[in-house]
């Protein structure tokens, strides 16, 4: 296996970590155009976004508004019209051909496709070998995600869910909702940033992670079994970099933290946006997705309160909305 290949692989270990746009040195013998191409292939994030609170609208999610004391009559008659009202938005925004270029294990990918699976927006998918990115090459942009919405390019994960949510709410104004925007920015300025310390915090939880990455990755059968041993080998120590970039001395503390934090954030709530998920709630959820059943998301769940938000977001976003290509 060539030793650029196993740049890619270790570049695509990264992306499930959240650190795809990073550079640095990784592998001796690639060149540094060769390094700077690849380690900039995945998850371009860096665009603003405007966003609006979304109302509640589901009628099994309905506790927290109890609580509050509103009276039972009320509380299913605003429900009940916040249910429409969405319904009603969803089926206004029916494109007829999204297809999303991804790699299955970036967070930015999955924040995406959190979205479209909860906005019941079906979309065909297109796993881009890191190695050649030949499957697009039609693009100028050579990050993923990209997502094609009837023949229009978007990019950039923030900025693609901030103009699908604008089609999907089109009567919305920008900016009702400082908390959103606040904490949606915090899944890529810190969350991101732990989980690749977690993910290959030992070299067994490093081969799991390969493991996932290889089988669920545009990779031929060779290029797995190698890859998954000579990727694991360097994300292992290439983690150790990455605690030390972001100050971390503890790799499971600064995890169990970040879900905490988020908890807190909930201050009791069902979800960040009330009865429903709201953009920063999809965007949590889709950049953990990856992980929930590595051993780091096992012991995430475990030792923190984030499960039960988790589930409920299971949930609200359903099945996917992924079709077959």
């Amino acid at each position: 296996m060539s030793m650029r290949r196993v740049t890619g692989l270790a570049v695509l270990g990264r992306a499930i970590a959240g650190n795809g746009g990073a550079t640095f040195s990784t592998t001796a013998g690639s060149s540094a155009a060769q390094r700077r191409q690849i380690l900039t292939s995945c998850c371009g994030h860096t665009s603003p976004l405007w966003f609006t609170q979304r109302q509640p609208d589901r009628f099994d999610q309905s506790r927290s508004t109890v609580a509050r004391g509103v009276p039972e009559t009320k509380r299913f008659s605003v429900t009940a019209t916040t249910l429409a009202q969405d319904f009603d938005a969803k089926e206004k925004f029916q494109p007829k051909d999204v297809v999303l270029y991804q790699f299955e294990a970036c967070p930015f990918c999955n924040k995406v496709k959190a979205f479209l699976d909860y906005y019941n927006i079906q979309y065909k998918v297109v796993e881009v070998n890191p190695i050649n990115k030949k499957e697009i090459k039609w693009s100028d942009y050579k990050k993923v995600p990209i997502l094609k919405v009837d023949g229009e390019q978007m990019v950039d994960s923030s900025d693609i869910i901030g103009k699908l949510y604008q089609r999907v709410h089109p009567e919305k104004s920008a900016l009702n909702s400082e908390e959103e925007k606040n904490w949606f920015r915090w899944v890529d300025n810190h969350l991101v940033h732990v989980l690749s310390p977690n993910i290959y915090r030992t070299t067994s939880e490093a081969l799991e992670s390969f493991d996932y990455i290889t089988t669920h990755g545009n990779f031929s059968f060779s290029e797995r079994i190698i890859g998954k041993y000579a990727g694991a080998a360097a994300m292992y120590f290439i983690s150790k970099k990455l605690k030390k970039k972001h100050n971390i001395t503890d790799e499971r503390a600064a995890l169990y933290e970040a879900a905490e934090t988020w908890v807190d954030a909930l201050k009791g709530r069902q979800f960040l946006g009330g009865l429903n998920p709201n953009l920063a709630d999809l965007a949590v959820f889709g950049v953990l997705r990856p992980i929930r059943h590595l051993k780091s998301g096992r012991d995430m769940v475990e030792n923190t309160q984030i499960g039960d938000w988790y589930a409920r977001m299971e949930s609200a976003v359903g099945d996917s909305g992924r079709i077959k290509a």
